[in-house]
């Protein structure tokens, strides 16, 4: 049977690795020499529908299960309703796959960008890009500017805070691997350690059962759990981005992926056209301004 392009690339690599270990042992990359190569190849064909993908002529996309509002509606990816599956297939389009061509992978959330071949040609699942991450994985421009906020029963001391300040000596939660955890450790520094969740459905059962007194989620995701998930809390408020470049969701790739620069080119032009603008109008309408904790 003949193998797919990637696959066969797969096997030739391998075989090259396998030679190269029994030559020289487990000897580690330079740093130096790792952080020149190149993530992606600019100079690859975006020729529509027909790129290096997993499975000839489809396009197979991943995200975590539960898919959760108002990303995904109905926790199922493939219906085209949410913002990030509407992302997901407008991407597709772009890239000359219509949406029977588009195939649907569930991966959780950390494994995701983690070390590693990936089974999938992009994932969309907010995840937050950054130079670690970037290590292990590829990422397409940014498509969605976010902002982290805190979420707390209403009526307890944590819902009363109007600074980072107040948190500090409270018992906060989120998921683990997420920026929302990174911004109670690096932003917040609370005197207690942080509670770290594997999903993000445990954090929020904690808040509700008052295991924790307060979670942090990206704003979108806040609106939703105080909307839908438990209507006994609200949105304290939100964090400023960290450093001048706003936090970006963006699309995770395999390393080095042929087909990052087309994913990238076509989320840009998504931007460009106002399409991105149109979809967060459109399924992240109530993700409006929140008070901000300084």
């Amino acid at each position: 049977m003949q193998l797919a392009p990637r696959a066969l690339r797969r096997a030739v690599a391998s075989a090259a690795i396998a030679l190269l270990a029994t030559a020289v042992g487990c000897a580690p990359q330079p740093a130096e020499k790792a952080a020149a190569s190149p993530s992606g190849s600019a100079g690859k064909s975006c020729a529509k529908g027909k790129l290096a993908t997993e499975t000839s002529g489809k396009l197979t996309i991943a995200t975590d299960e539960p898919a959760y509002e108002p990303w995904f509606k109905d926790d199922k990816p493939a219906n085209g309703k949410g913002f990030e599956s509407a992302v997901a297939y407008a991407v597709a389009q772009r890239l000359g796959y219509g949406k029977n061509a588009v195939v649907w992978q569930s991966v959780p959330f950390n494994k995701a960008f983690a070390p590693g071949v990936k089974t999938f040609d992009f994932d969309i699942n907010q995840v937050s890009i950054s130079a670690e991450r970037k290590k292990a994985v590829d990422f397409s421009s940014g498509y969605y500017d976010v902002r982290q906020a805190v979420i707390a029963l209403k009526g307890s001391k944590a819902a009363k805070a109007t600074g980072i300040a107040d948190l500090k000596g409270l018992k906060l939660g989120a998921q683990v691997g997420t920026t929302s955890l990174d911004y109670i450790d690096d932003v917040v520094k609370p005197s207690q350690e942080a509670a770290a969740y594997s999903k993000n459905d445990q954090a929020v059962s904690a808040l509700k059962n008052g295991q924790v007194d307060a979670i942090v989620v990206d704003l979108p995701t806040a609106f939703y759990v105080t909307a839908a998930q438990v209507t006994s809390a609200r949105i304290v408020g939100q964090f400023e981005n960290q450093g001048g470049t706003p936090e970006q969701f963006g699309l995770v790739l395999d390393k080095g992926s042929d087909l990052t620069s087309c994913v990238t080119s076509a989320v840009d032009a998504l931007r460009e056209d106002g399409t991105l603008a149109k979809l967060e109008k459109q399924w992240l309408s109530d993700a409006v301004d929140a008070p901000v904790l300084k």
